[in-house]
């Protein structure tokens, strides 16, 4: 029980609390060099957005001005323990000599989320050529970037919001890596190998980071992978398709206990990006579904991307509800009680939000948050 002397400084310390704790938050990476033809909007900076996902509809309450690329991985931002800094990867810059064309980038930022209303950046560092996704340890001591185009994953050491680089593994020649995701226990982790159309297995001591040889193929041009909470399994989109036919793409989950792929599913055209509920019993798939990227294009009105959501189970993958979504569709993210899906739009410049009961999927569009850049990739705590 609170004195009556104590009350006023107790009620004082709590409405402290109330506005500085923003537990909930959502990282929105967005990009405003993608001057696209038939688009009259002018380039704009790229930029990081802070959303509060404590109230309903989700509002933006801090952006700053920092390298961002929405080509390349959805999983370019990881947003670290306690939300108190995210890293994000920067796969493209822009050319003043060449503005209809950014050239490959090595930028790697970090942000500062102690006042989420404020966000700064901290720190500058360079990663291999084309940085795409960025998974930082449970133990927040080490940070993985891929980079695509040097095929390497670059190792950084993570103390007090600060990276200190500490060296690169080498994938081979034309592994072109767009992601790397650490499982639960900090002792492994699976780089997604897009050119060699595997999963390739990488064991962790302390900073030390090797490849075990232990690789899986799942499917032509892998992109992006997800662990189950628990580090049995390990799904990834695959954007070409199947290996051994011709398909749409597909969507494989491995067995990491046995190494091996338990299943193959074709799920449609381009499957952008996949995030996990944060209990870890639904996967969230977008399909970018070959949705125009511009008004003008006669099919704007007549296609969408798509945003699915599956059941998962030991091995499987159960549709359970599914909606259009928009054009030229990115990242999406969960709310952190699973109640709420948010799919990134970089033709609208928007960011759309989804009701999910665990039967239905709807969207409100009354809810959708508008943008000066195009969103192109998005995180939460529990997100890597």
């Amino acid at each position: 029980m609170i004195s009556p002397m104590m009350r006023p400084a107790a009620l004082a310390a709590l409405l402290l609390y109330s506005t500085a704790a923003y537990a909930g938050l959502m990282i929105s990476a967005n990009d405003g060099k993608q001057v696209v033809k038939g688009d009259p909007t002018p380039r704009t900076p790229d930029s990081v957005s802070v959303l509060d996902m404590r109230h309903y509809p989700p509002r933006v309450i801090g952006t700053v001005e920092v390298p961002a690329a929405m080509i390349g991985s959805p999983n370019a931002v990881a947003v670290g323990a306690g939300e108190k800094f995210a890293i994000i990867t920067a796969a493209q810059k822009y050319v003043e000599a060449d503005p209809a064309n950014p050239v490959p980038d090595d930028t790697v930022s970090v942000i500062d989320l102690a006042d989420p209303a404020h966000p700064r950046l901290l720190q500058t560092v360079h990663a291999g050529l084309t940085p795409g996704g960025v998974s930082i340890n449970r133990a927040g001591t080490l940070v993985l970037v891929a980079d695509k185009t040097d095929d390497t994953i670059s190792i950084f050491t993570l103390r007090r919001k600060h990276l200190t680089p500490v060296g690169k593994v080498d994938l081979g020649k034309g592994a072109a890596p767009t992601d790397v995701v650490f499982a639960p226990d900090g002792r492994k982790a699976y780089a997604v190998a897009s050119g060699n159309t595997q999963i390739m297995e990488l064991a962790i001591d302390g900073a030390a980071v090797t490849p075990t040889g232990r690789n899986v193929a799942t499917g032509k041009g892998p992109y992006g992978a997800m662990i189950t909470p628990d580090g049995a399994w390990l799904i990834n989109t695959n954007i070409g398709g199947a290996l051994d036919k011709k398909t749409n793409g597909t969507l494989t989950m491995i067995d990491l206990k046995t190494g091996k792929l338990a299943l193959t599913l074709e799920v449609g055209k381009t499957p952008e990006h996949l995030a996990l509920s944060p209990d870890g019993r639904y996967a969230a798939l977008v399909l970018a579904n070959g949705a125009a990227t511009v008004k003008s294009d006669p099919k704007y009105d007549g296609v969408t991307g798509i945003v699915r959501i599956y059941a998962m189970g030991p091995g499987s993958l159960t549709p359970v509800a599914e909606a259009s979504s928009c054009h030229w569709a990115q990242g999406l993210a969960w709310s952190d009680d699973g109640k709420l899906v948010l799919q990134q739009c970089a033709a609208e410049r928007a960011i759309q939000v989804f009701r999910f009961d665990g039967r239905t999927l709807a969207r409100d569009d009354a809810a959708t948050l508008n943008f000066v850049s195009r969103p192109g990739s998005l995180s939460t705590r529990h997100s890597r």
